[in-house]
């Protein structure tokens, strides 16, 4: 279908939290600013008023399961990304643990269609390393790479690649292509069994612990493999104060490695795991007060690159159970923006600037979706690909989990009130979400072959 779309003015509006001015949104592009995009507008555009609204880059999220195929009644293509664009995000990129496992151009092509199909942001498959995630044979990188999806980040998320021979030839073969290896940093012999950080409170609980140090020692192998081979390496949820050294020391090195935070890494801890209440069962494990000040400096001064949602969406009868048979995860989507304000731009440690870094321009650059007529992540200027989303700041809510979009209902955070609500979201200059709410039935994305 054409890219055109309806114009939209949107009024008084405060690009990345600075001064106010107006921007027209027309034929999928920025169009105009300030005092032009009033001239320009013209009877036929849909005014919205924004006075005092932050205007940010749609968001890009390098770490979502969407789950289809395989696991349709805990999360759709359909529910995830509409989900998604209510989280005021334009693009995710759909993790391949999936049933049957993303790990041929068949399968990531079918979920790329079917993002393309839903039409609520763009979505681009993550391609597995490993056949089946076994973490014994590489997967199809190459096809996937060549497909219609054009995966560009590979990772066995849920899995870690353990092998050290295998890490190895997956980062010199994604350097063809200029891919990216994203790694699930978790020792599995130093995990066996593990239900939550390895501490205080486990100890104190009786629940197995999870130590630091199987994330860190996989961490420090990963980037010396990196450095070797001269290749891309992405680290999935880093958690720990002693990952984020890691990644320090191997950036003052110059190895090519960047690294990413979960919102509930940045704001939750293993004290409350005393409640046993499988909620806040996750992996990698919710860490101490230490780690989380760790990651949020980390975070802060660009040792940890972005945040990633790491929206993983289970059934009530897979959460609501026992903490020990209850599975790993957290959905995040939706509530993902304000636990960055509530941590990091409330804190003072970071301006609406950097939250367009970290939770935009850094991911899509990662995930290389940053260029071409459907870039993602570009700033706020005309020319530019509208994908726009207006956040007033000022608002608070109380998490209804029955309210969210998301087909799973775990979030850590029902009945918690947070800071800061996505009012819109514009994929290419078409709203996705206005008010507030979701603007049912979006058409097919524009330009779906690429």
């Amino acid at each position: 279908m054409s890219g055109t779309t309806v114009p939209y003015l949107l009024r008084g509006v405060r690009p990345l939290g600075g001064p106010a001015t107006d921007l027209l949104l027309a034929d999928g592009v920025i169009a105009a600013t300030g005092d032009e995009a009033r001239e320009r507008a013209g009877a036929g555009a849909v005014v919205v008023e924004a006075d005092g609204l932050v205007a940010l880059p749609g968001l890009v999220d390098l770490h979502t399961h969407l789950r289809e195929p395989g696991r349709e009644d805990a999360e759709t293509v359909r529910t995830g990304t509409r989900a998604a664009a209510l989280g005021g995000f334009t693009a995710v990129h759909a993790m391949a643990n999936t049933s049957p496992v993303a790990d041929t151009a068949g399968v990531v092509e079918q979920v790329w269609r079917l993002g393309r199909d839903a039409g609520w942001v763009d979505v681009h498959p993550v391609g597995a390393v490993s056949v089946g995630l076994a973490g014994e044979q590489l997967a199809e990188l190459g096809a996937m790479a060549h497909s219609a999806a054009r995966v560009r980040v590979f990772s066995d998320d849920g899995m870690c690649v353990h092998d050290p021979v295998l890490m190895r030839r997956a980062l010199e073969y994604v350097k063809a292509f200029d891919g990216v290896i994203a790694q699930h940093s978790q020792e599995p012999r130093l995990t066996r069994g593990a239900q939550m950080h390895e501490g205080v409170v486990s100890a104190e609980v009786g629940l197995a612990g999870w130590p630091a140090v199987a994330e860190e020692a996989i961490i420090a192998r990963d980037v010396l493999l990196a450095e070797h081979v001269g290749s891309r390496l992405h680290v999935c949820h880093l958690s720990t104060a002693g990952s984020v050294e890691i990644i320090r020391w191997a950036k003052a090195r110059g190895i090519d490695v960047t690294a990413e935070v979960t919102p509930h890494h940045l704001l939750l801890t293993d004290e409350l795991a005393r409640t046993y209440d499988p909620l806040y069962k996750v992996n990698p494990p919710l860490r101490t007060a230490a780690d989380v000040e760790a990651v949020r400096e980390g975070l802060a001064d660009g040792t940890i690159d972005i945040v990633g949602t790491d929206h993983a969406p289970h059934t009530r009868e897979d959460k609501d159970c026992e903490w020990a048979a209850a599975a790993f995860g957290m959905t995040g989507l939706e509530t993902a923006l304000s636990i960055v304000q509530t941590a990091m731009v409330e804190t003072g440690r970071m301006s609406w600037a950097d939250v367009a870094r970290v939770l935009s321009s850094a991911p899509a650059r990662i995930g290389r979706v940053d260029e071409g007529a459907q870039a993602q992540g570009r700033p706020l200027e005309v020319g530019e690909p509208a994908n726009v989303t207006l956040v007033d700041t000022a608002a608070r809510w109380v998490v209804d989990p029955a309210a969210l979009a998301s087909a799973s209902r775990n979030t850590p955070y029902g009945g918690r009130e947070l800071a800061g609500r996505v009012v819109a979201t514009f994929l290419r200059g078409r709203p996705t979400v206005l008010d507030g709410a979701p603007v049912e039935a979006p058409a097919p994305v524009p330009g779906g072959v690429r």
